[in-house]
Parts: C-alpha cells; sequence; structure tokens
C-alpha cells in the first residue's frame, strides 16, 4: 500500500500508529461524514430493538434495568425508559419518544421507528454524495409538504368531547395496541370514565381523575367504571 509523504517538519502516524497512542478501547473516527454516518447507525440499531414491538401484534420484550426488575412489554416507551441509552444520538430520538409520550399518551414506537427510515434513509443518500445540509433542506420540504397534506387524510374527528360514541372510535386503536382483542369493551368504559370527568374545557383534561383499581379473581370483561372512590 502506498503512503502518503510526511509534510516536511512533521511525522505521519497511520491508523495502527494512532491507535497505539490512545487508551485501549477508545475508538477514533476520521471526518466528519464518518461521525454522522455513526450517529446514524446508533439510531437506526435503536429502531430496530423496537420495531418488532409495533402495532397490536407486536412481540414482547424482556428488559432488566439497573436494579435488576424485570419488564415484560411491548410498550416502546417503557422499553425505551428502562434502557440506559448513551449515545447522544439516540439519546435525542429517546427524548422525542418521552415527549410523545406526554403529549399524546399513544404512538412512542412509531416515533422510533419513523425516526430510525428517515436517517436510514439519509445514511443512503450520504453515500450517493449528498451533503448533509442539502439532506435536511429536503427533510423540511418533505416535512413542510406532509403537514399540508395530512388535513385531507383525517378518517374521523371528535367535534363533542361529552359524547361517548365519538370518544370510543378515537380510543379504540389506541386501546387495541396494548389489549388486542379486548379494544371493544376497553374502548366503551374508557370513554364513559372520561365523559363522567371531562372538564368544559377538554385540552385541560386531567388523566390522574381516572384512576384503575385491580381486584384478582376476575377477567378483564369484569372491569366497569365507578363514579366516586374505590377502596381496595
Amino acid at each position: 500500500e502506498k503512503m502518503p509523504k510526511p509534510k516536511p517538519g512533521g511525522m505521519y502516524l497511520g491508523t495502527s500508529g494512532l491507535q497505539e497512542m490512545l487508551k485501549e478501547g477508545t475508538k477514533h473516527f476520521q471526518g466528519v461524514d464518518e461521525a454522522v454516518a455513526k450517529n446514524l447507525e446508533a439510531c437506526k440499531e435503536l429502531a430496530d430493538m423496537t420495531r418488532t414491538s409495533l402495532g397490536p401484534q407486536g412481540r414482547n420484550k424482556m428488559v432488566i434495568n439497573h436494579i435488576d426488575k424485570l419488564f415484560v412489554t411491548s410498550d416502546a416507551a417503557t422499553i425505551i425508559r428502562e434502557l440506559e441509552i448513551a449515545h447522544p444520538a439516540a439519546n435525542m430520538v429517546m427524548l422525542a419518544t418521552k415527549q410523545q409520550e406526554s403529549e399524546v399518551g399513544d404512538g412512542a414506537n412509531f416515533v422510533v421507528v419513523f425516526a430510525g427510515e428517515v436517517l436510514f434513509g439519509a445514511a443512503s443518500l450520504m453515500r450517493m454524495g449528498l451533503h448533509v445540509s442539502e439532506i435536511i433542506k429536503g427533510y423540511e420540504k418533505a416535512s413542510a409538504k406532509a403537514l399540508e397534506l395530512l388535513p385531507e387524510l383525517t378518517c374521523k374527528t371528535v367535534k363533542d368531547f361529552n359524547k361517548k360514541d365519538e370518544l370510543v372510535d378515537a380510543i379504540r386503536g389506541c386501546v387495541a395496541t396494548k389489549q388486542f382483542g379486548y379494544e371493544d369493551f376497553l374502548a366503551g368504559i374508557i370513554a364513559e370514565a372520561c365523559v363522567l370527568t371531562m372538564p368544559a374545557v377538554p385540552r385541560n383534561f386531567n388523566i390522574d381523575n381516572v384512576r384503575i383499581c385491580k381486584i384478582d379473581g376476575l377477567s378483564v370483561l369484569h372491569s366497569h367504571v365507578v363514579k366516586g372512590m374505590v377502596f381496595t
């Protein structure tokens, strides 16, 4: 292999020579593009981890956190929350997932998978020779176009939040991802509980006004709404 000539007064260090100077376990990356590629790879691995848990037929994951507590769940928000993610780029995806869970309460897995696919596409564009700034401009245009088209793709709209039937249609899809097969029954009692605690301004709805009490010995289909306080 032909090695480049060192500059006058300088010394050329090959990859192996530089690696010997660094501490054991240290990784050396050269160039901005390679660093960006490593960030994209970390985010893609996080997306691949939760992808198989997406949807009502998603698989459960077994997670053991730092205090050796065991979780068996398909909820991406729980999976990511219990993982100790140190990579800065993957951590940004995790923060986006937490924000989605906090504001909407659903769609956390979609955020991770969608971010992974978008970044995977960005990696392909980088290999084609496009600069990072060009890719960002393209995604910004795509985002603006998506926001323009989304209102036209609305399937149903909840106009009156005090009507149980309208709330059932909005809740059923969210429940189906967690309790597939019981979504029709659970959506009904959840909507009933929401109507009972709905404030004058629906945007100010407080989820803490609806509580769940678990009683051993009965099935999900024996669940019902109690207006008041329950002590178990």
